[in-house]
């Protein structure tokens, strides 16, 4: 027996080996299919272990076909299963651009604003004394006008009411719509860069924390520009929340407008915004849409993520658009966030949602003191057309109807 003692362990010893080898090699082959096939040598978004993009055909008429080997293009690729069933969805179409600000107006004027309504109840009293004043001031502090611009627009009301001396609604309502469209500034450029550049198309980066509706504002954008006639593709670099991607193609599929994705869960965002861009290039859009991640602006690794995603990008073209999405009744922590998030990327403009559901539509103002930014778009409800470019005048408008 003790002969064979020292074969024995031998054996013992080699299955030892190879019982560790078996879950290491397991482990290699799972990391390496989490991206199909090859990539590019100089791509600079290293996927190969955290999942890349895959474009997503997502139109009505899209014939599937055999998944094909990934030769470092995005053409062809085959619709994964979360598009079954595409061919009973009918394409919608959107409702135009020009007059949805218009359309959208009656639901601002319905809404709970205290801006307008409580300055023309207190201008238009028999007398305006300092109480008066407190409680304008104190009228403009509540609707996060902010302080700088509440005082700005007090001494230019108080100097006009003591020129003019007048007391009447009809003028005190022109002062205040006066006033009140030089501090929302219509001087601001608010035109959305999505033109084509040359032989890339424009990129659109949207960006924003939880809960403020990011990718419905992407879908939403969409459609606004679909009813341009604008060529569109969708990025879903939001690859941590459960279903975005799904919910974000879904909002491309209503229009016809495909969306790259990663079958991966926590798949690397600056590959897929990558990958977003590269089809965008090959297939010669007029505009590409990257959804990211809601990042809580205090927490710096998630804000580092998100530059480098807009770096990656950079790598084949240049952003031409940088939107952040708040939430209008959050008042001013959307202007923090606001702050915070120009630290990061180059904010070019400011989508503000759910304006229509807040009292505070100082906001506006406020957060285009604070950063130099305009207000492009606002949405005013959940319909899928409830997107609209902001106009200054429409906006003052509907608050002093």
């Amino acid at each position: 027996m003790n002969d064979f003692l020292p074969i024995i362990l031998s054996i013992l010893a080699a299955l030892v080996v190879v019982g560790g080898l078996v879950p290491v090699l397991m482990k290699a082959r799972k990391a390496g299919a989490k991206y199909p096939g090859t990539r590019d040598a100089n791509d600079p978004a290293q996927s190969s272990a955290a999942g890349g993009g895959t474009l997503v055909e997502d139109r009505p008429d899209a014939v599937k076909a055999p998944a094909p080997t990934f030769d470092g293009t995005v053409e062809d690729t085959d619709v994964p299963d979360d598009a079954a069933g595409l061919e009973t969805i009918a394409i919608d179409t959107p409702a135009p651009v020009e007059g949805r600000l218009t359309r959208l107006r009656a639901r601002l004027i319905k809404s709970n604003n205290i801006l307008g309504k409580g300055l023309l109840a207190l201008l238009s009293g028999d007398k305006i004394d300092e109480n008066v004043w407190d409680e304008v001031e104190e009228t403009l502090l509540l609707a996060d006008l902010g302080t700088e611009p509440t005082m700005q627009l007090v001494d230019a009301l108080r100097e006009r009411v003591k020129v003019l001396g007048t007391r009447s609604p009809e003028d005190v309502k022109a002062m205040l719509r006066e006033e009140l469209i030089k501090l929302v500034d219509p001087g601001m450029d608010r035109s959305l860069n999505v033109e084509r550049k040359g032989d890339r198309p424009a990129v659109v980066l949207v960006v924003g924390v939880n809960g403020v509706g990011k990718t419905t504002t992407v879908g939403k954008l969409a459609r606004v520009l679909v009813a341009e006639d604008k060529d569109v593709l969708l990025g879903a670099a939001d690859t941590f929340r459960a279903a975005a991607a799904e919910q974000l193609a879904t909002w491309g599929q209503r229009v016809g407008v495909p969306t790259v994705k990663s079958d991966i869960d926590g798949a690397d965002p600056a590959s897929v915004a990558y990958e977003a861009v590269k089809a965008g290039i090959d297939q010669e859009v007029d505009v590409v849409m990257v959804d990211t991640a809601g990042r809580l602006q205090n927490k710096t690794g998630l804000m580092d993520e998100l530059g480098k995603v807009k770096r990656v990008i950079e790598k084949l073209a240049e952003v031409d658009e940088v939107l952040l999405v708040l939430d209008a009744t959050t008042g001013q922590n959307g202007l923090n966030q606001a702050r915070v998030f120009a630290e990061v990327v180059n904010i070019t403009g400011i989508v503000l949602t759910k304006l229509d559901g807040t009292a505070k539509g100082g906001i506006v103002v406020a957060i285009q003191k604070s950063l130099g930014v305009p207000v492009k778009l606002i949405g005013l409800g959940e319909g899928p057309d409830d997107l609209a470019p902001f106009d200054a005048e429409s906006f003052v408008d509907a608050l002093l109807n």
